[in-house]
């Protein structure tokens, strides 16, 4: 164990919560000032339905990709058996 985790474990519980939320708020303020900015709600439901489209047509062309490459398969297995009827 560390000095600093010893230190930290030696406290009551009252300030060990104290330090946490002074962690959490130093943490939240350097966010802030290092340019993160807050998105509104709108913005945001915005954001994922954009992304929700993309990702649904993505799918879309994987499906389309899959089912291709199904009927491919199908269709060579089906030319193997008839080539192997008609030896």
């Amino acid at each position: 164990m560390t000095d600093k985790e010893h230190a930290f474990y030696s406290l009551g519980m009252s300030e060990r919560l104290r330090e946490a939320i002074s962690r959490i708020r130093c943490h939240h303020s350097r966010k802030e000032s290092s340019g993160e900015r807050r998105v509104s709600a709108t913005a945001f439901r915005v954001a994922v339905q954009q992304r929700l489209r993309n990702l649904e047509r993505d799918v879309g062309e994987l499906k389309s990709r899959l089912n291709g490459l199904i009927f491919l398969v199908i269709g060579t297995v089906i030319t193997q058996v008839l080539l192997k009827l008609a030896q």
